[in-house]
């Protein structure tokens, strides 16, 4: 079965499913692919997340009855898997800014979040420098953040996230004496969102003697990440000002592009990117860019 057509399938699926309870496994497997590479998959593709997707297709279509007919919100809301009318309006909400009982209102301002269809387009056609590496295990030293959403939609999170641990970031670059390097480590996906980390390598003593090394209070701000060996797709940015602007066009084409007819698929490992980010403010600027570290393996 060829990508469009696997990922299409599930779509249809789940658009035949909306009003039963819907599992993630079952939807995977009509794109013949495991439930974690199906949706990370979905959401490199579409900007939001497989559960995202359900909830707002749902949400859509209830408003629509809604306002068509004269049926119980209660009914919609146990048709559309909410087990109360309360957790269907505080969704509902937020999705269309109004109470389900408004959705009645002649002149009422509901949303449509409309179905996916998957259109083929004749795309490629670029060069894209990368490398296929054997990673060993690696073991970080950093701290973390709950993003929402998807990597896709990060960049203002990430960009409040350096600016508000400047003191943690400081640390690090001391401890690993590498001032231009700083590496971002992205595990504990689901469908509200993963675990952000900054990050950095520091030698084993340190690693294992932290507390020794910097006291147990700026111990505290750290934890250990210890990332398996595995394989990984290593491709980066062009050298630029900033290279956060178009570090996720990078990783779209990695997945779009390169990994349909790699033999490969995304495995189920920590995603790891490596900012190469010159201390100096001055002359270093234009040479920044960015690595990107995506977890892989053979398909059977």
């Amino acid at each position: 079965m060829d990508w469009i057509t696997g990922i299409q399938n599930a779509i249809n699926y789940i658009e035949a499913h909306l009003t039963e309870p819907i599992s993630y496994d079952e939807i995977a497997a009509q794109s013949c692919s495991s439930r974690y590479h199906f949706q990370q998959i979905f959401s490199i593709l579409c900007g939001f997340t497989l559960g995202e997707y359900i909830r707002n297709r749902r949400l859509s279509l209830a408003a629509a009855e809604l306002a068509a007919g004269d049926v119980k919100v209660i009914d919609i809301a146990l048709k559309y898997g909410y087990e109360s009318p309360d957790s269907f309006a505080k969704a509902f909400q937020k999705f269309h800014g109004i109470l389900p009982s408004q959705a009645r209102n002649n002149g009422s301002n509901l949303k449509s979040f409309s179905r996916l269809v998957l259109k083929i387009s004749l795309e490629g056609g670029n060069i894209m420098n990368y490398k296929v590496e054997k990673k060993p295990q690696m073991i970080f030293t950093g701290y973390k953040k709950r993003f929402t959403g998807t990597p896709a939609n990060r960049l203002e999170q990430e960009g409040a996230f350096y600016i508000s641990t400047r003191t943690n970031q400081y640390i690090l670059k001391g401890l690993s004496h590498d001032l231009d390097t700083v590496y971002n480590i992205m595990n504990g996906f689901d469908d509200e969102g993963y675990d952000f980390y900054i990050a950095a390598l520091l030698n084993e003593w340190l690693t294992n003697h932290l507390e020794e090394d910097v006291g147990a209070k700026d111990a505290a701000r750290f934890e250990k990440i210890v990332v398996p060996a595995g394989l990984y797709l290593v491709c980066e940015t062009k050298r630029t000002k900033y290279p956060t602007m178009i570090f996720e066009d990078v990783r779209k084409e990695a997945v779009c592009e390169w990994l349909p007819s790699s033999g490969y698929m995304l495995s189920n490992a920590p995603e790891i990117s490596v900012y190469h980010w010159p201390w100096k403010y001055d002359e270093a600027q234009p040479n920044r860019y960015i690595e990107l570290w995506l977890p892989i393996e053979k398909i059977q």
